[in-house]
């Protein structure tokens, strides 16, 4: 993560026009970046019957064995400061998140309180031969692809009175 304020003042007294528009403005940003989360092969199903059908993973997957695709924003905000008063002044202010536009792709996972899950395991009797198999587990194609996507470009205007 990286952050920047920058208070814009690039005429002095002497130049009273050209200060009164381009000067008194601020702008800032926040850099967010992060490589993916870590991912459970988590099974739907109890199929160690231990009661408890939301802790169960995948066999031969060991805990956060796969990471969920990555993130990157750019937050940015301008603020003009306008003088009424000797008391009041006015701040106009346009904030830009995810100025980039990125998609930004996640993975449902149980920190976000939902559930995904790596596989279904099928509660059904099943013989083969002479061989007897309570369960079996359905597997999809790809674990990590990604199931929803964070907010897209936002805008937002603001205006505050300081008195």
């Amino acid at each position: 993560m990286f952050s920047a304020v920058e208070d814009i003042q690039p005429f002095g007294r002497d130049h009273t026009t050209l200060s009164k528009l381009f000067n008194d403005w601020k702008l800032s940003g926040v850099v967010t970046a992060g490589s993916g989360r870590p991912v459970d092969a988590k099974v739907f199903g109890d199929p160690n019957q231990d009661g408890n059908s939301s802790n169960d993973r995948l066999p031969g997957y060991s805990r956060n064995a796969f990471l969920g695709p990555d993130y990157a924003t750019v937050d940015v905000r301008l603020t003009r400061r306008l003088y009424l008063r000797p008391r009041y002044r006015l701040e106009l202010a346009v904030e830009a998140f995810n100025a980039l536009n990125r998609d930004n792709c996640r993975v449902t996972i149980t920190d976000d309180g939902f559930n995904s899950t790596a596989t279904d395991f099928v509660q059904a009797d099943k013989t083969i031969g002479i061989k007897y198999f309570p369960a079996y587990y359905q597997r999809p194609a790809n674990l990590v692809r990604a199931t929803s996507a964070y907010a897209p470009r936002q805008l937002q205007f603001g205006l505050k009175l300081i008195f």
